[in-house]
């Protein structure tokens, strides 16, 4: 299946320049979601998952479904103070400053083999800090998957040393 024919670029969003694609339109179409889904699922058992990992919100849209198929427990990164237990954090950049991203201390037991899951490689900013709060807490972070990269932003670089998976590059 063509997965692109489902994304949706909206053009001159959220500023002038910018082609902005929307999975919104994927979403909505249940054969192309499960078919998405289903891809990522497939690459999760060849990794002998035991635990999906995602960061706010459009990595839970991801890799919730994920978890579900394959009858494992997926755990949320979150911004700094929506966790309401004992957290972990770590920084990463943003084009003008830093953001805090956090995790339950207790999400991740060590050695659990992990999947972490996102929407969309960009500059790999998020994935970045994902990685290093699932390292920290003693996974084992054995895949990435994501719906769509953006190569030309060069966000897998920071990535290198991991398997990552695409379903889509632009």
């Amino acid at each position: 299946m063509d997965l692109k024919q489902y994304i949706t670029i909206v053009e001159d969003w959220p500023i002038p320049g910018i082609r902005f694609k929307d999975i919104t339109t994927l979403m909505n179409n249940g054969e192309a979601y499960r078919y998405a889904t289903n891809q990522i699922v497939e690459y999760a058992k060849e990794k002998e998952i035991d635990l999906v990992v995602g960061p706010e919100a459009r990595g839970f849209i991801i890799g919730c479904p994920v978890a579900y198929s394959l009858g494992i427990g997926f755990a949320p990164v979150r911004k700094e103070g929506k966790l309401p237990r004992e957290t972990i954090k770590a920084e990463y950049g943003l084009e003008y400053g830093k953001d805090v991203l956090t995790m339950h201390k207790d999400a991740i037991k060590p050695g659990q083999k992990v999947l972490i899951t996102d929407d969309l490689l960009a500059t790999g900013g998020t994935i970045e800090a994902t990685i290093q709060l699932v390292e920290q807490l003693g996974g084992v972070v054995a895949g990435i998957a994501f719906l769509i990269e953006l190569s030309f932003l060069e966000g897998r670089k920071k990535l290198e040393g991991y398997d990552v998976l695409a379903l889509m590059e632009y």
